[in-house]
């Protein structure tokens, strides 16, 4: 079932960073804004906690919203949340107002399905490899898709999924691959998710080997290094 996102705002006239820090500080309340849509740009503020419960999700990004301020809904896209580094709370938020007819671009998860079931997993005993976790999409507000998903359960060692091969809805472009085509939309074409071999202990010990190997440059000098000792010893 879709998961259904509704938050509460009050406008915000204490503006400023001296103001944005004392929100924070207090833990309760966190400042943003709201902008877009033909209207004039709105300080906020938003519950901490009911922020960091709707964040938890992945599709939080790529859902339309609904943001109640001070009575009034807006139909939004939350665009930014910058976050403590140490914490990870919400610091400040940005939303911003969609237009029905107006198109939108918007960063969407990838939900990777069946993995345990992938035949180049299970059976050929390979890995998976995720080159990508979202991709950006372009569309109108009622075309958006939550999440595109992939099914692994197919793929085999050497396989890969590239971004022309993601099936989208009705409506939704990849931004970009829009407008590109021949050579240029093969380049960027990317890989975004792939089935390989497996890396053997082998292969590893012998790759670490490898590594730990001396360049013939630093041999000799520890050789004649190792001559000339045994020429003095011999001397003595």
């Amino acid at each position: 079932m879709s998961q259904k996102f509704e938050l509460s705002a009050e406008p915000r006239t204490d503006v400023g960073k001296g103001a944005s820090r004392r929100l924070r500080r207090a833990g309760e309340r966190v400042p943003g804004i709201l902008y877009g849509g033909g209207e004039a740009s709105v300080p906020i503020t938003v519950n901490a906690h009911a922020l960091a419960r709707a964040t938890s999700h992945d599709t939080f990004f790529s859902q339309i919203l609904s943001l109640n301020v001070a009575g009034k809904p807006s139909q939004v896209i939350a665009r930014d949340v910058q976050s403590n580094p140490t914490t990870g709370r919400a610091m400040h938020i940005d939303f911003q107002r969609i237009v029905e007819d107006q198109e939108i671009t918007v960063e969407i998860p990838i939900h990777y399905l069946n993995e345990a079931e992938c035949f180049g997993v299970k059976t050929e005993h390979g890995v998976i490899t995720h080159h990508m976790i979202e991709v950006e999409v372009t569309c109108l507000p009622r075309y958006l898709p939550e999440y595109i998903e992939i099914d692994m359960a197919p793929l085999k060692i050497g396989d890969a999924i590239h971004l022309t091969d993601l099936k989208l809805p009705e409506g939704v472009v990849i931004e970009a691959l829009e407008g590109l085509e021949g050579e240029d939309r093969e380049e960027q074409d990317v890989v975004v998710v792939s089935v390989h071999e497996s890396t053997t202990e082998a292969e590893m010990e012998a790759m670490e080997t490898a590594e730990e190997a001396v360049s013939p440059e630093v041999a000799t000098v520890k050789d004649e290094e190792a001559k000339k000792e045994e020429g003095a010893a011999e001397e003595d």
